[in-house]
């Protein structure tokens, strides 16, 4: 009779194994993904806005602080700011214009908020796999279902 509990227990530990090790790790992947990637439009948009900004106050003339690395700021002084360099991706910077900038800024922070919306997905299902185990663990282990009054209130 000892072998049918043993073989639930072991059955109970793989399963909250899989989702300790798998699920909660695929969703802290892509959650911390998805971060990034909202850190890159939140880059993009600070460009855009201190390019219209450059463009309103019709000034060529720029005086910034640069980041020189491990948050070592200098202060630098611009004489044309005409045309900036915008990074592009994958480490490349390009020369471009103000209203070429703008354009690219526009194209790509649509193309990384449609790449967020597809890792909030991703997210949602690895959430409902999560969920899925744990309801299948509940149903191995004989347990009742909570009242939904009861399952809201954790929530």
């Amino acid at each position: 009779m000892a072998q049918p509990a043993d073989n639930m227990d072991q059955k109970v530990l793989r399963y909250e194994t899989f989702i300790s090790d798998v699920l909660k790790k695929d969703l802290e992947r892509v959650l911390e993904q998805r971060d990034g990637v909202y850190e890159k439009i939140s880059q993009y948009l600070q460009l855009k806005n201190t390019i219209e900004s450059l463009q309103e106050s019709g000034s060529k003339q720029l005086k910034t602080d640069v980041d020189l690395g491990c948050n070592f700021y200098v202060q630098a002084h611009v004489e044309d700011s005409a045309r900036i360099f915008v990074a592009v991706g994958y480490g490349f910077f390009v020369e471009m214009s103000h209203a070429e900038a703008l354009r690219f800024i526009d194209k790509k922070t649509s193309q990384l908020t449609a790449f967020t919306e597809l890792l909030t997905k991703d997210s949602a299902k690895i959430k409902a796999n999560i969920r899925m185990v744990l309801e299948g663990l509940r149903e191995l282990q004989g347990l009742t279902d909570l009242p939904d009054s009861k399952r809201r209130e954790d929530l």
